[in-house]
């Protein structure tokens, strides 16, 4: 496999460089060919894994997502300014392009700003499902592409189900839960305004928002009140982000996986299901499967079915040119997405 074909240590090539874009960009023409409204979501270049790690570019509808992972920030600026000149000649419908700099020295670079245009997306559609949208409330775009599969599961396998979407943030899994004729999904989070944000994409398909299930509130405590109040669900989604801590807990998940899964089957109906989700990008997907052992060795929990991330994420066979940070297999990317069966009566 080679090397990073560009680094701050090297002078961009510039002919290089966009042979490798647009072919990235070919690879995708499928997905840009479906969507002849541009209302959908997608990734264009996946640089960590197709030659320029400085560089990732999303689409969100008419708009292109750049994330610059360059450390300063201003060692991406050729890829920047290279990308932004050939994007616009090949998606010329384009109405804006948004910046992102992962080693900001401001909240604005790390959250995103213009660079082309003013008109921003408020919404996405995927799977004939809407989502809200705000590129600018995080430091990430407010809808995570790398799990499109597991909405498109949840939309398939949700109907008449009790969901419980833990560390909801805007709330797509739960609302893909939703759309698949869900009996009830609670969403929970610590921060309201994501959670508006969920609500915002039930009222954009049609669904009726009742407050109690859209609970705020830190995951240590609030789980353990659900266990109080005996609640029980069919299925439980855990999706945490990498590192967060609070007053009330530390939630890493190089390390975590297994305590936050345990601490979240009380709350699982016998037979049902929590769909794990593990974006540590260290953690090989051996050693995740591995710290599974501990659970399912017993019987009391089964590894049903993996899901994998779409291939516009992970980059396509002939658009790859660098190694994973950390080898994903049995995954196909470093966010490893499983489904786990629960009982709570001995199984031989």
């Amino acid at each position: 496999m080679a090397k990073s074909l560009y680094s701050k240590d090297m002078r961009l090539n510039k002919e290089l460089f966009l042979t490798q874009l647009e072919k990235s960009i070919a690879a995708r023409k499928l997905l840009l060919a479906s969507d002849e409204k541009h209302l959908s979501a997608c990734r264009l270049f996946n640089g960590h894994l197709e030659g320029y790690p400085e560089l990732v570019i999303d689409l969100y509808g008419t708009t292109a997502l750049f994330h610059n992972f360059a450390d300063p920030p201003g060692d991406g600026d050729q890829l920047i300014q290279f990308a932004q000149s050939h994007i616009r000649e090949q998606l010329p419908w384009l109405e804006s392009i948004v910046l992102k700099e992962r080693n900001g020295v401001t909240t604005e670079a790390k959250q995103g700003y213009l660079l082309y245009g003013e008109k921003l997306p408020t919404r996405v559609r995927e799977n004939g499902i809407w989502y809200a949208v705000d590129l600018l409330l995080n430091q990430d775009a407010s809808f995570y592409l790398d799990t499109r599969n597991a909405r498109h599961w949840l939309a398939k396998n949700s109907a008449e189900q009790s969901m419980l979407n833990t560390f909801a943030y805007t709330g797509s899994l739960g609302v893909a839960a939703q759309a698949g004729n869900a009996s009830r999904v609670v969403h929970t989070d610590l921060n309201r305004r994501f959670l508006n944000m969920a609500k915002t994409s039930y009222t954009l398909n049609g669904y009726p928002i009742h407050k109690r299930d859209f609970q705020t509130g830190d995951f240590f405590p609030q789980v353990n009140r659900l266990k109080r109040e005996s609640e029980r669900f069919d299925c439980v989604i855990l999706d945490p982000p990498f590192f967060s801590s609070t007053d009330h807990g530390t939630v890493d998940m190089a390390t975590d996986s297994v305590r936050l899964i345990n601490k979240l089957r009380p709350l699982v109906k016998d037979g049902g299901r929590i769909i794990a989700i593990n974006n540590a990008l260290y953690l090989s997907g051996a050693d995740y499967m591995n710290t599974l052992q501990s659970l399912y060795k017993n019987g009391f929990v089964e590894v049903e079915e993996i899901i994998p991330v779409p291939e516009d994420i992970t980059g396509y066979p002939h658009t790859i040119q660098l190694d994973p940070v950390s080898d994903p297999a049995p995954f196909n990317h470093s966010t490893k997405i499983v489904v786990l069966r629960i009982f709570h009566n001995h199984r031989p």
